[in-house]
């Protein structure tokens, strides 16, 4: 008897002696059931072997194998040897590339992801690696392109002549896509400047920059205490917003980070020492192009970066270079004097041009005084006026909000020397903070944001201004013993002042005003109501019937001193007197949401 492969020894042999025996018995008259309970196999398993013996004898009782004999969802071999041949060609592609590339080619049968990785793991081009359970972090990705640019510094350039160098590099956070990669022979703050404004005039500006905390980057770190370098100057006077990321924290840049790894492994480990900057540059250059327009980004879905990216039309960017001071006249009528470091005691009003960044927040001086404006000014062009007493922001000319200064004599030769140029008169009244004392009869005016409930906070004292008005920016005015509520250029209504006059004057963004107050609103208050089942709503306190017809529908109450007025689509349904004076707390419908 002969040994075959399966186990307990049992070979084909075996199965074939088996078989023979239990066809015997059951032509030698034994039942089909016993002999099949003797051996262990089922009636219809002696039934076949006895019409298989009785076919081909012994031969048929032998096990045949089951394996198709065509199969047509087979990968051709051309198209595995296809993929084999990448991999050797290429062997930092996986699966997904391989497949991304030859269905790129516009082969017939291109296979996919899996077969890919079968074919790998079956002629032995895969090494497989112990999976590491690593640490999780939380993926982000802004929205647009040009949203954000996260920029970094990149040492492991190296040239003949034994010197290292370092790349600057940045990436569109959206694409992918490499907007800088300037090789620098020092990477010093000047460099780093010049080569993120050539960057902005190829591309355009973005509206936020994220780095880390670097000297060439940030004077967050600088001793003996802070200073803004060139970098920080740069997307200030350009309205860009300088994220930075926390310490030890190289995680939060991961995209530049994992392209710096990317760089390495396909050029720069494979290039050796450059001959010399120009060179290095060429080659850095001619990689990013292949690596913005030809190479597929998994991250991407496999498509280029080049493909999402687009370039942002925004104006020339600010380009900071130092100011130059024009020469004297050589026929001078008196002596020249040695050049004094010291600045003008007083100087006049100066005007400058800035964009609102993308927090709300205009720097004048940013390590002096910022101004608050609201997000909803983000990305606007702005100009501002100051002096030393008053701020002024004006957008498309209308002054938008005025603020006590903080700059002094040699603040304003600074922005002189930024590139702010004399001022001419003062486009609104000055801020009443920097005024002293209030004059009797002084009209002062400020801007605050009412809250959802409908209160204003002024001077430290909350404000009732009214649900009305809730969520929305208004103007107060204090006269006298009144307080004007403006909105829209319109009078809202007018309350008792809450504070004193004399504490007037240090209000945030007080400012003193002469003109006449606005006229209040004309018709009636305006309040939206939706029907509901029994036709029945309710207006300060009061039940209105409607009726069980209209409902559903959206209607307009017209609120007045003496009864309601209810209109559908500009046509009156009814009207209905009021029975007393309970003011009007909410003025939008509430539509809920259908129940799922």
């Amino acid at each position: 008897m002969e040994e075959g492969d399966e186990s307990g020894g049992r070979g084909p042999a075996w199965l074939v002696e088996q078989r023979y025996r239990a066809v015997l018995e059951v032509l030698d008259g034994s039942p089909v059931s016993e002999v099949a309970v003797r051996y262990g196999v089922s009636r219809q398993a002696i039934y076949t072997w006895k019409s298989k013996y009785e076919a081909a004898g012994l031969e048929g009782l032998r096990e045949k194998s089951r394996r198709p004999r065509t199969s047509p969802t087979r990968l051709p071999a051309q198209v595995e040897a296809l993929v084999c041949e990448m991999r050797r060609s290429n062997p930092r592609w996986g699966a997904r590339r391989i497949a991304f590339e030859i269905a790129r080619t516009g082969a017939d049968a291109a296979p996919s992801r899996a077969t890919v990785h079968r074919v790998l793991a079956r002629n032995g081009l895969i090494r497989h690696q112990q999976q590491k359970h690593r640490r999780k972090y939380k993926r982000w990705q802004r929205e647009t392109p040009m949203h954000l640019w996260q920029m970094d510094l990149v040492g492991g350039i190296f040239l003949a002549d034994g010197r290292e160098c370092k790349i600057l590099t940045g990436i569109d956070d959206h694409s992918r896509f490499v907007v800088v990669s300037t090789v620098l022979a020092v990477p010093s703050g000047r460099a780093v400047a010049d080569a993120f404004v050539r960057a902005m005039r190829t591309y355009g500006v973005p509206a936020e920059v994220l780095t880390d905390n670097g000297k060439q980057f940030t004077g967050r770190f600088t001793k003996p205490r802070p200073a803004e370098v060139l970098f920080e100057r740069v997307c200030r006077e350009n309205g860009i917003t300088a994220k930075l990321i926390k310490p030890y924290s190289p995680t939060t840049t991961g995209k530049i980070e994992r392209w710096h790894q990317t760089l390495r492994r396909e050029l720069l480990d494979v290039s050796g020492p450059f001959t010399d900057l120009p060179a290095a540059q060429a080659a850095v250059d001619t990689w990013v192009l292949a690596y913005n327009t030809a190479r597929p980004h998994q991250a991407l879905n496999m498509a280029t970066p080049a493909s999402l990216f687009r370039p942002n039309p925004q104006p020339e960017p600010t380009v900071v270079t130092p100011v130059v001071p024009e020469k004297q006249p050589e026929a001078a009528a008196e002596p020249q004097q040695p050049a004094s470091l010291l600045v003008p005691v007083s100087a006049q009003a100066m005007e400058f041009e800035a964009i609102v960044a993308a927090s709300g927040q205009l720097g004048v001086l940013p390590r002096i005084q910022r101004v608050r404006l609201g997000q909803e000014y983000a990305g606007q062009r702005a100009r501002v006026w100051a002096d030393e007493h008053t701020i002024h922001v004006l957008i498309d000319g209308k002054p938008i909000k005025s603020v006590p200064s903080r700059l002094d004599a040699g603040n304003l030769h600074e922005l002189s020397l930024r590139g702010a140029v004399p001022a001419g008169p003062p486009p609104a009244a000055p801020a009443a903070a920097r005024q002293g004392q209030l004059t009797p009869g002084d009209v002062v005016e400020v801007d605050r944001n009412v809250d959802q409930s409908g209160i204003a906070q002024l001077g430290g004292v909350a404000v009732t201004i009214g649900y009305e008005l809730a969520n929305r920016r208004v103007t107060l005015r204090l006269d006298g013993h009144l307080l004007h509520v403006v909105h829209d250029g319109v009078l809202a209504k007018t309350l008792p002042a809450p504070i004193d006059a004399d504490q007037r004057a240090g209000l945030r963004g007080a400012r003193v005003v002469t003109g006449e107050l606005p006229p209040p609103a004309a018709g009636a208050v305006r309040v939206e109501r939706k029907v509901p089942a029994d036709g029945v709503i309710m207006v300060a306190r009061q039940r209105l019937r409607v009726g069980r017809t209209y409902a559903g529908e959206l209607v307009t109450v017209h609120v007045e001193d003496t009864y309601f007025r209810i209109t559908l689509n500009g046509a009156d349904l009814s009207l209905h007197p009021r029975k007393d004076q309970h003011p009007v707390t909410r003025f939008r419908a509430k539509i809920h949401a259908p129940k799922l």
